[in-house]
This record gives structure tokens, C-alpha cells and sequence, in this order.
């Protein structure tokens, strides 16, 4: 477990401050990830990093010459948010273009792909580099839906060097794909791995036992077996590898032999001994080989085999100079820059205030509903992570609770501004996205902000308005993820919601009377995905496992609607909120303390 921790919520945050501290002579802090301290050449091809943190040195420390230009970080295994990529994208690029690289997961596919669109709109081009290394995850023929795991480090690497030698952005695009798909990883579990401020493990592996075919975000195996010698654990790792190696692959590979939290680097040096013989006899050419921690999950002890085949011009660029926390061919010159251990401040937002009472009234109904949301999210943390635990990373809880948590925070300020209540409401979409992450964070954010579209900042909100934004939030957030309903996702409880609002509206019910029966046709269709086998994201690997458990997503969804329900007095059509505000002046449960 992690025992130097703090607040738990704010861990990677405070991880990745003393990070740029140590090596301020690489990176410069910026908001939602580093970049070089010393910036690279005008006109060159920015190649930024990123993923959820727990996974040092990928990708903070992969930063700087011959490898990154910036790396971006989200929370403890969680894609960083689409406003943090952006922003970071923005300060490493040079001019020569940008290149995205992450891991195959839901939420890095979403984020870095909005922040792809927001960059090329900009006139920035910039390509996508998602990687898919993990033999595990999908079978040969299926390769686009492989995870991307300590391949990333060979990849990106490799990709690095390309962009620091001078190519141009369709080049370096292309040798990386190249390098992607000559890259292959397997890894085994011994134990677990345990968030930040948690004292149990994420899963439990049997004593003398380990797990076959893990990620790096704390999922468990896709089997167990005994634990064997190292030479018979030499041979699982490297013939899984083996047998997809083409007859036709080069004979020089890159080999990263990776620990994944807790094996010590001993344990790896006698597992590469009986490694050595394995890769002669296959007549491989190991070309400058790696032992030790690259790409970790916290805590979790393990290890991975990575292997990538090497052409003449990929074998250059994994020979190249490099200079970064983690990896360094060469020394290092030059004084470090003070300025780069100042921790940026959060840029203050304004909100303009609304035109009318009604707008500032609507604006406080808002941020109302969205701090008995965070309130009812931070109760429900623990049990959220529980049951996202079973076939996925645990971390819904407490991405959900961070969410909603900023959501309200915004909200607040938004409403102690006097905006109205699609500005308020927008502010809380943005808040919940970035602080949230992952693809909860990102769905949700981008639906809150869906939903903000069918208010105003004149008036207080009205029932066509609110069931107009809850179909637009539903459309949007199955625009970007896809799922529909039967793939034990939150759009299993989101879609029949909708539809039962809409229905129950059109038949004359009053709004606080329709959005309760749809909030219990919501709940009974979360409940009900406890029998459906998930289709999409991380817990499709382990779709087995969640069968007899509801989906948390779904669950997390049919909570926040009954408590917006429970906010509406019964009667007449209202807007949603505990209790509007008769005139700004009045004291306000939540808000009260903000009004003169």
C-alpha cells in the first residue's frame, strides 16, 4: 500500500510537483502535466505522452532530448482530461506539428481524440499514436482493440528519437505505427496493486499463484497458474511473444524486461539470466536491452516482456542519445532554471452576470443541485470503487467523487458571480471533465455541457427546457462512446431515462412526477445490468467477471437522477434545484453564505 500519501485525491498532483523539482534540469511543471525545460528546435515535431499516473517513470519521466517533448497526467490510473492534453499539446508544440501518443484505453482514446479535433481546429496538425502492445487483450487478428502497456516506452521512444532527428510530421507519424505494430508485450501478476490512501489491494492473487495476461491499471489476469521457476517462467513470457513474431520480422529486437511496482530488480536480473538463452537460441539480436521499471501499476508486484523487432531505421532511433529522468545516454549541461519549480496557479475564470433575476436565480438552482450531486457522489465513493473493482480498476468511486466535487466547486463560483444558468452549468460540465478524467469524466462532462446548451442565462429553467437538455445529454454522450444500450454502460440507465421523461411529459405529468418514475425506471435498469456481459472498455477483457454485478457507471448515473428528483417539490412543473431561491437576498443551504 502507499504509505507516504497525504490526501489521497491530491497524490498524483503532489507526485508529479516533487518530480519537476528533482529534475528541474528536464522538465518544466505546467498545468495538467511537464515539458522540457529546454524547449526543442523551432519547426520541430512535438511528440507529447501521457496517461493515468501510478505508472513512473511513463510518462513524466520520459520527457526531455531524444525521447518527449512534454508528457500529460491524469489521476491515479485515469486519462488525463481533454483541457489538460490541450493545454499541454499547446505549450510543447514547435511548429513541426504534434504528435499524441497513449495507451489503447477508452478514456485515452476519447480525451486525446477531443483534444486532436480542438488542435487541428487551431490549425495545429496532429496525429494519434494509441498503442497496442499487450498480447493478452485480443487476439492477432484483432489488433486495433489491444491495450497499450509497457510497449508504450519502446514505441514512444523510438518515435522520440525519429522527431529529434529532424523528420517531418508524416514521417515520424509513420515510424511510429511502424514501431507499434512490431512491438509485442506479456506480463504476470504475483499480487495486486493499492490506490493511493486505500489499505486493501484492487485484487487478490493466491499464495505461490500468479495471474496471466494482466494490464497496468490494476485489472487482474485472464488466468492463474503456480508460480514456476524463472527459467519456466522465461519460457511463458517469451514463447507467447515468440509466436507471433512473422517469419519474415527482423532478427534484431529491443527487449524491455519491465518491473511493475514491487519486483525487485534482482529478481529481474536472475529472470533475464534465464531469459538470455531463450533469445540466442531463436537467433535474436538483442539490441541494447533494458532491466528494470519503466512502465509500473503502483504498487503490484509482476513483471512484463516486451519485445520490439527492429529495421535498420528503427534500430537507429532506439540507438539514439537520449537524455530524460528515466533514461540517459550522455550527460547533462547547463544550470537548472529556478523559475521551473514554481507551480503554475489555476488561470481565474470569469463569468459574466446574468441579465435578469430569473437568470440569477436559475444560475443558483444549478449550483444547488450540483452540490447535493457531489454530496450524494462522496457517500456513495467507496461502494462505487468496490463494484467497479470487479472487472475493472476501482477508481469510478473516486473518479466520480472528484468529479462532482469540482463540478460543485465551479458551480459556486459561477453562481457567486450571478451567472445564469447555462453559463453555471457549462462552468460545472468543464470542472467535472477535467478534474474527474477517464471516460466517466469525459462523458460526463461533455453531456453536462450538452445539456447546458438547452438553457439560458435569462430565466429560470423550465421543464421543456430540462427534458430537452436530458436528450441532448444522452445523444452526446452516446456520440462519443458509443455504447448503446445492452453493453452494461451508464446508457443502459441514461437512454430508458430519457425515453420514460419524455413519455411521461408528453402526457401531462409534472415535471417533479415524470423525473421520478423515470429516475425508478433508471434505477431497475441499472440494477438490471448485473446480467449483461460488458461490450465495451476495460471490463470487455474481463467480461465474465461482472456477470451477477451492475455495471457502476449505470448505478453512479441512477443515483444522481434521484437525487435531482428528490431536490423537485411535488405540484406544479418546477426547475430542478432543492428549492429556488424567492429572491437573491435569501439564505440558501448551500450557497447562502455567498449572497449580500
Amino acid at each position: 500500500m502507499t504509505r507516504i500519501c497525504g490526501n489521497a485525491s491530491e497524490f498524483a498532483q503532489s507526485a508529479l510537483h516533487g518530480y519537476s523539482l528533482v529534475h528541474r534540469d528536464l522538465v518544466r511543471m505546467v498545468r495538467g502535466g511537464v515539458v522540457r525545460a529546454r524547449p526543442g528546435r523551432a519547426g520541430k515535431v512535438a511528440v507529447v505522452v501521457g496517461g493515468g499516473s501510478g505508472h513512473y517513470p511513463a510518462f513524466n519521466g520520459y520527457v526531455g532530448p531524444g525521447f518527449a517533448d512534454a508528457a500529460v497526467a491524469g489521476d491515479i490510473f485515469a486519462s488525463p482530461s481533454t483541457q489538460a492534453i490541450y493545454s499541454v499539446a499547446r505549450r510543447a508544440e514547435r511548429g513541426g506539428g504534434v504528435i499524441l501518443g497513449f495507451g489503447n484505453y477508452a478514456g485515452d482514446v476519447l480525451n486525446f481524440g477531443i483534444a486532436a479535433e480542438r488542435l487541428r481546429h487551431e490549425g495545429i496538425d496532429t496525429r494519434l499514436l494509441a498503442t497496442t502492445d499487450d498480447v493478452a487483450s485480443a487476439d492477432v487478428g484483432d489488433m486495433a482493440r489491444r491495450r497499450g502497456i509497457a510497449g508504450d516506452m519502446t514505441v514512444f521512444r523510438i518515435v522520440g528519437a525519429a522527431a529529434e532527428a529532424g523528420l517531418d510530421l508524416d514521417a515520424v507519424e509513420a515510424v511510429g505505427r511502424r514501431a507499434n505494430s512490431q512491438t509485442r508485450t506479456f506480463g504476470v501478476a504475483f499480487e495486486g496493486c493499492t490506490l493511493p490512501g486505500q489499505s486493501d489491494l484492487l485484487f487478490h492473487v493466491p499464495t505461490n499463484r500468479m495471474a496471466l495476461g494482466l494490464g497496468v491499471h490494476g485489472e487482474p489476469g485472464i488466468d492463474e497458474r503456480d508460480i514456476p521457476p524463472p527459467a519456466e517462467l522465461a519460457h511463458v513470457l517469451f514463447d507467447r511473444i515468440l509466436a507471433e513474431l512473422p517469419d519474415d520480422a527482423p532478427r534484431r529486437v529491443a527487449i524491455v524486461l519491465n518491473g511493475l511496482g514491487s519486483t525487485k530488480q534482482e529478481e529481474l536480473f536472475v529472470l533475464w539470466e534465464a531469459l538470455s538463452p531463450l533469445l540466442a537460441q531463436a537467433g535474436l539480436s538483442v539490441i541494447a536491452p533494458l532491466v528494470g521499471e519503466y512502465v509500473t501499476s503502483l504498487d503490484m508486484a509482476g513483471c512484463s516482456l516486451t519485445m520490439t523487432w527492429l529495421d535498420e531505421e528503427l534500430e537507429r532511433y532506439w540507438r539514439a542519445p537520449v537524455e530524460t529522468a528515466a533514461l540517459r545516454h550522455g550527460g547533462i549541461t547547463g544550470e537548472p532554471d529556478a523559475a521551473s519549480s514554481v507551480m503554475e496557479d489555476e488561470p481565474p475564470v470569469v463569468h459574466a452576470p446574468a441579465g435578469t433575476r430569473a437568470g440569477q436565480r436559475g444560475g443558483l438552482c444549478v449550483a444547488e443541485t450540483m452540490a447535493r450531486l457531489a454530496q450524494a457522489l462522496a457517500g456513495a465513493e467507496g461502494e462505487l470503487g468496490r463494484i467497479d473493482a470487479v472487472a475493472g480498476d476501482g477508481d469510478h468511486g473516486q473518479g466520480m467523487a472528484r468529479g462532482s466535487a469540482a463540478a460543485h466547486q465551479a458551480a459556486r463560483q459561477a453562481a457567486h458571480a450571478r451567472a445564469g444558468a447555462a453559463t453555471v452549468l457549462a462552468a460545472a460540465a468543464d470542472a467535472w471533465a477535467d478534474r474527474a478524467g477517464g471516460t466517466s469524466g469525459a462523458l460526463w462532462g461533455e453531456g453536462l455541457r450538452a445539456f447546458s446548451a438547452a438553457l439560458d442565462d435569462v430565466s429560470v429553467p423550465d421543464a421543456a427546457q430540462l427534458v430537452h437538455g436530458a436528450r441532448r445529454a444522452m445523444e452526446r454522450v452516446m456520440q462519443l462512446g458509443r455504447a448503446r444500450v445492452g453493453d452494461k454502460t451508464l446508457m443502459d440507465a441514461l437512454v430508458p431515462f430519457v425515453e420514460t421523461l419524455e413519455r411521461e411529459c408528453d402526457r401531462g405529468c409534472t415535471l417533479p412526477d415524470a423525473w421520478q418514475v423515470a429516475a425508478d425506471v433508471a434505477q431497475k435498469a441499472a440494477d438490471a445490468t448485473r446480467d449483461l456481459l460488458p461490450r465495451l472498455g476495460r471490463a470487455r477483457t474481463h467480461g465474465t467477471r461482472s456477470l451477477g454485478h451492475p455495471d457502476a457507471g449505470a448505478l453512479s448515473l441512477a443515483l444522481c437522477l434521484r437525487v435531482v428528483g428528490e431536490g423537485m417539490p411535488a405540484g406544479e412543473p418546477v426547475p430542478v434545484s432543492m428549492r429556488p431561491m424567492e429572491h437573491m437576498g435569501g439564505e440558501n443551504p448551500v450557497l447562502g453564505e455567498f449572497h449580500s
